[in-house]
């Protein structure tokens, strides 16, 4: 097994194979900093939309008007749907905005690592390869994840969830692709690249690791139901060990882009047709 060079020359197990050779620390930051940037990245981030789904499920679950399946979650909605091009600028910002946490990971990654994006493969060296692989990994956890959603909501496990509700304009089909977009990005590089790399340098093993992030995946999914938890925290455990393998984010953005992009923009052009969506 190949090795990663830490802050003071010796060698700890980064990967399950192949070694990072442009991983050369740049500044070694103590514990405690390192602690505290966890702390608040998540804060401003992923962690702070766990924190809104806890309440936010706490407040469907003890709604004494209708059981949690008969509740409807609504994503990507119109702000001002009788203008249209207010609501584009405010879509626009919707997918621009919430990118700024993983670019500001990957500054805090750059004070402490030479090539941070190539690192943890936030590049595009190998786009075929990526591409495959992230196709691949769509469709394996897609389809069986659009099955576990209708049984989890069967069994009342789960909200029923409207994936894309902004009116029909020229620009609905682009903005729900950029936000599809928007989510990988965000998703993959603060809770695979970043929170691998930090967690690993406090020395966590890699079951606590892959747990850890797809703890927290699954949590900012509670709005949605005990089932997009569950699904989200499965989903979390995959793309981990895909990481682990591989060490690259870009298939993993490529996988988790496509999957919402079909939820997006299939249950915008599927939803009037079929009422069990």
């Amino acid at each position: 097994m190949d090795d990663w060079p830490d802050h003071e020359g010796t060698t700890r197990v980064w990967s399950m194979g192949g070694r990072f050779d442009d991983a050369e620390v740049r500044d070694e930051l103590p514990v405690r900093l390192i602690k505290i940037e966890l702390i608040v990245v998540l804060g401003v981030s992923l962690g702070a939309s766990a924190i809104w789904s806890v309440l936010s499920i706490i407040r469907k679950l003890t709604e004494p008007a209708a059981p949690l399946n008969q509740q409807t979650t609504s994503l990507n909605v119109s702000t001002v749907p009788d203008r249209p091009w207010l609501d584009l600028a405010y879509q626009i910002g919707n997918i621009v905005l919430p990118v700024m946490p993983a670019l500001l990971v990957m500054y805090l990654l750059a004070i402490s690592f030479r090539r941070p994006f190539r690192m943890i493969g936030f590049d595009l060296r190998r786009p075929l390869p990526d591409v495959v692989l992230g196709l691949l990994v769509a469709l394996c956890i897609g389809i069986p994840g659009l099955g576990f959603y209708l049984v989890a909501r069967a069994l009342n496990l789960n909200t029923t969830v409207a994936a894309a509700n902004l009116t029909e304009q020229w620009w609905t089909a682009p903005v729900l692709i950029g936000l599809a977009i928007m989510n990988g990005v965000l998703e993959e590089v603060i809770m695979l690249g970043w929170w691998y790399v930090r967690t690993r340098e406090l020395g966590w093993g890699w079951l606590w690791v892959i747990l850890g992030s797809a703890l927290v995946r699954g949590s900012y999914h509670l709005y949605q139901g005990i089932g997009g938890f569950v699904g989200n925290v499965i989903m979390g455990i995959v793309f981990g060990l895909i990481f682990v393998k591989c060490r690259r984010v870009m298939p993993l953005i490529i996988a988790h882009a496509v999957i919402d992009t079909v939820a997006f923009v299939g249950y915008a052009l599927a939803a009037p047709h079929l009422s069990w969506l």
